[in-house]
């Protein structure tokens, strides 16, 4: 009972520090109007979906997200919203897009802020933890089963296809001759010194490239984005949009040719949407945020 007592209290301190990347963008995108039903596909800890019930007179929102521990902190966030809030469990590219529903669809990408605040999780090399990644825990293929299983070959090749990381044949050899890893300070170490000094202190750290590649692996990141941006425009109402948030240039450049291709979309943002410098400056993780949206073209015009 404790350790539930503190379980649920951590993941509402965690939904209640949520703070939403470019939030004032997504909520003059989405244009919120009064009585209006909204599709949040990654409800995280749940700021999205709270300034969007908000901002509107009887808004309602439906809340999806494949981890139940972000669901749990969402739902005490947005507790006082009632019945207003419908939360799902299920993997975005999985949900049952009902037709011609939604006056505005959100899908904030990659890793968030309530992963990479949970160590235990396995996203980040800042604390010690297992090598999981997987955002949907029910699932079997974990960011260790990658490492110390797939052959030199599989682990150079998803590196640089993933994780654009050009010293990536280095890093997968040395990798799999310091093998096994049960940990991801372990692997973020062996990476660091598994590259030239110059690479090892720059600005970016030398694992960055290699974690993104895992999780996007470990979760088929592209693929279910794929997945998303072929289903979701047609369960927008005509004059609904579509807003995309996306974290590294593999993701933005799905999201620019897929939302252009459709031609029932009408894309609003020839360029993506940033954060301000103002932004930047309160929630880091704004820093590599790109915002595109698009809107449902009226079948009458």
């Amino acid at each position: 009972m404790q350790s539930d007592l503190q379980t649920s209290l951590h993941l509402n301190e965690i939904a209640f520090s949520h703070v939403p990347v470019l939030s004032q963008q997504v909520i003059g995108g989405l244009v919120v109007s009064p009585r209006g039903n909204y599709l949040d596909l990654t409800v995280g800890g749940g700021g999205h979906s709270r300034l969007i019930l908000e901002t509107a007179e009887d808004v309602k929102v439906t809340a999806v997200d494949q981890d139940e521990d972000a669901l749990k902190a969402a739902k005490a966030n947005l507790a006082e919203f009632g019945d207003r809030v419908n939360f799902i469990h299920s993997n975005f590219a999985n949900y049952d897009f009902p037709p011609n529903t939604y006056h505005g669809i959100l899908a904030d990408l990659g890793v968030s802020s309530y992963h990479l605040d949970n160590p235990e999780r396995g996203f980040s090399f800042r604390n010690t933890a297992n090598l999981d990644m997987r955002m949907n825990q029910q699932q079997f293929l974990t960011a260790g089963d990658i490492i110390n299983n797939w052959d030199e070959g599989e682990l150079a090749d998803i590196f640089f296809k993933y994780g654009e990381e050009r010293l990536s044949r280095r890093i997968a050899r040395r990798i799999v001759e310091k093998r096994p890893f049960h940990t991801t300070t372990e692997l973020a170490n062996v990476i660091a010194y598994s590259v030239p000094p110059k690479y090892r202190y720059g600005r970016l750290h030398p694992a960055t490239r290699v974690f993104q590649a895992l999780r996007i692996v470990v979760n088929d990141e592209l693929k279910v984005l794929e997945t998303l941006i072929d289903k979701a425009p047609h369960s927008l109402v005509p004059g609904g949009r579509i807003a995309i948030i996306s974290f590294h240039s593999l993701e933005d450049r799905l999201v620019k040719h897929g939302l252009r291709n459709l031609s029932l979309l009408q894309v609003l943002t020839k360029k993506p949407i940033l954060g301000t410098e103002s932004e930047i400056t309160e929630n880091l993780r704004s820093r590599s945020a790109k915002l595109r949206i698009a809107e449902k073209k009226n079948p009458d015009e």
